[in-house]
């Protein structure tokens, strides 16, 4: 136990029972109330400043023509609602050109066949060869010489 201070008398000590330089408890107080309420003040000050400049800003922009009302469309490539539908109209479109005879140009005289007669014409008949490197292109010409230097 420390030492009792022998320049205080018995009623001092008895009358000082914590340290003479705490804190007022109203001081504190009153120090908590005036910060809650400047933070309700700031609080209200920055609602009224709101609301005054959105007015503001309402007020100062230019009535929307009524056509920007009416949806734009979207743009380009749509989504398919149905794709595998799609796909299934899109390859029966595609067979009924592969699989039939039509004109392509009838001035001209070029008619489209069908693919797998095509391909037995060019079974029948081969593909066309290229010249040999040798040989003189049918256009004329010197022919191309081969040998390096």
């Amino acid at each position: 136990m420390a030492a009792a201070n022998p320049m205080l008398s018995s009623t001092e000590k008895r009358q000082t029972g914590h340290e003479a330089s705490d804190l007022d408890p109203k001081q504190i107080a009153l120090l908590a109330f005036t910060l809650a309420a400047i933070i309700v003040g700031v609080i209200f000050v920055t609602y009224a400043l709101y609301r005054r400049f959105t007015t503001v800003e309402i007020r100062s922009q230019a009535t929307p023509s009524p056509l920007s009302y009416t949806r734009e469309p979207t743009p380009e490539p749509h989504l398919e609602a149905n794709p595998g539908q799609d796909l299934k109209a899109m390859r029966a479109a595609e067979n009924a050109v592969l699989h039939s005879y039509d004109w392509v140009d009838k001035e001209q005289g070029v008619v489209r066949i069908p693919i797998d007669r095509a391909i037995a014409i060019l079974a029948a008949r081969g593909l066309p060869a290229r010249p040999a490197r040798n040989e003189i292109p049918t256009g004329g010409g010197e022919p191309k010489r081969t040998e390096g230097k």
